[in-house]
């Protein structure tokens, strides 16, 4: 199977602490997606997002700075038992947060939707969320 990666960089309003606590808590997703979460806030604990579309476990986290998980989608194609691997990196800027993501191990018929996906499933709410702080 031939693997490939998706790099985005976002802005995002809001402190590199309330990005993290979106993503990382199942109140904070469940808040910008409108969809089913419930998230471990510990590393080796599991994820599910998106209403059970999405789990995973947390490999590494660093509150206010980053997120490594394995990410493995229920979708058809998706290859049985394949863990991709997802890393988000937070920094403050002067406006609000740096978040530079990478999707790494997706399989390649895959990475042009789940790079569309992650636009608008992902920064394009947690934008609209975190601005209303």
């Amino acid at each position: 199977m031939k693997l490939g990666s998706i790099h985005q960089t976002v802005n995002l309003p809001g402190t590199p602490r309330e990005v993290y606590e979106a993503l990382m808590t199942s109140k904070g997703h469940i808040g910008f997606s409108g969809a089913d979460a419930r998230i471990s806030p510990r590393v080796g604990g599991t994820f599910m997002a998106w209403g059970g579309y999405i789990h995973g476990k947390n490999l590494a986290l660093v509150p206010g700075r980053t997120i490594y998980q394995t990410w493995i989608p229920s979708e058809p194609g998706w290859p049985k038992g394949h863990e991709s691997r997802v890393r988000y990196r937070l920094v403050a800027t002067p406006r609000g947060t740096r978040l530079t993501f990478t999707h790494s191990r997706v399989p390649l018929d895959h990475v042009g939707h789940l790079s569309k996906g992650w636009k608008e499933s992902y920064w394009d709410p947690l934008r609209k969320y975190l601005g209303k702080g």
